[in-house]
């Protein structure tokens, strides 16, 4: 079996599509398909069902899959045991990471890894669901929890806090609540409630039992220019918070706090642009943790 041809299908199974595929490895698209065929012709069996939109796993191919990722993170292994992998930091590397995080903390920070390895390069995807290492949508995820089931390595980033906020001039039009009850007479801002896809973003639940609120927006950064804008009051990151004086905290005992961490798949763990960002991120955030709680 041609390790070239198992490395090809691992690609059409993890972007779904030949074509995609074919960019992301850079050779003729033609060549791809005919590799897949010949490997599926020497494993006597179908791996992949082509249409003309994607391409979908066969229950031989979701079996083979396991198979391939076994021997590419065993390939991995060898070549760096043999000093034949990534012996310089470049390449691609693509981060994953909530809204907030990414769009507010690590966009303007992440320019500063560049400066230091101009040969590598960095693809920020901020996602406001989850989404699969292992099919490798994303080298690197910041997550909000640490996963629990897969291949994965994790370890935390930071705790950070978020609290309650009202732009300055909704809070001169109607007042500020004395407390948790009075807040239940004012407009809320909060999640699409069926978006919310992991316990950790429900955060209204730590301030009342029933948020509902009136303006839902599925993003942090959404939610923070909704609060700004006077729409209502909302439960904001403090980390973002802070940029806009414009926005007033309010009932300072209200106070949230949650964590991100850093996840990647078991098999870039030999990949050293993949460690140099890791290390990167938990530099970057130990360098300035003071904002996050």
């Amino acid at each position: 079996m041609d390790w070239d041809d198992v490395r090809m299908f691992l690609a059409v199974a993890r972007t779904g599509q030949i074509l995609a595929a074919s960019k992301r490895l850079g050779v003729n698209h033609a060549t791809l398909s005919r590799r897949v065929t010949t490997l599926e012709e020497r494993l006597k069996t179908r791996l992949l069902v082509r249409r003309t939109n994607g391409c979908e796993l066969t229950a031989e191919g979701e079996i083979f899959l396991h198979a391939a990722e076994r021997m590419e993170t065993e390939m991995l292994r060898a070549q760096a045991s043999l000093g034949h992998l990534d012996s310089t930091i470049a390449g691609t590397v693509r981060i994953g990471a909530p809204d907030g995080f990414g769009v507010s903390f690590l966009a303007p920070r992440l320019g500063q890894l560049i400066q230091r390895h101009p040969e590598l390069r960095i693809q920020l995807v901020p996602v406001p669901r989850s989404f699969s290492l292992s099919q490798r949508e994303a080298d690197i995820a910041i997550t909000l929890e640490r996963p629990e089931q897969g291949r994965l390595v994790s370890s935390k980033l930071t705790d950070y806090t978020l609290g309650l906020y009202a732009s300055r001039h909704y809070l001169h039009t109607h007042g500020a609540p004395s407390d948790i009850d009075a807040l239940k007479t004012h407009p809320r801002i909060g999640y699409v409630e069926d978006l919310i896809f992991t316990a950790s973003l429900n955060f209204s639940s730590s301030v009342m039992r029933s948020w509902d609120a009136s303006f839902e927006i599925s993003t942090a950064i959404g939610q923070t220019e909704a609060v700004r804008s006077g729409a209502g009051i909302g439960i904001l990151h403090d980390y973002i918070a802070r940029h806009y004086p414009e926005l007033i905290r309010i009932l300072p005992e209200v106070s949230i706090q949650r964590a991100y961490w850093t996840t990647y798949h078991e098999s870039a763990r030999d990949l050293v642009r993949v460690r140099t960002v890791v290390d990167f991120l938990q530099e970057l955030v130990g360098a300035e943790r003071h904002i996050f709680l």
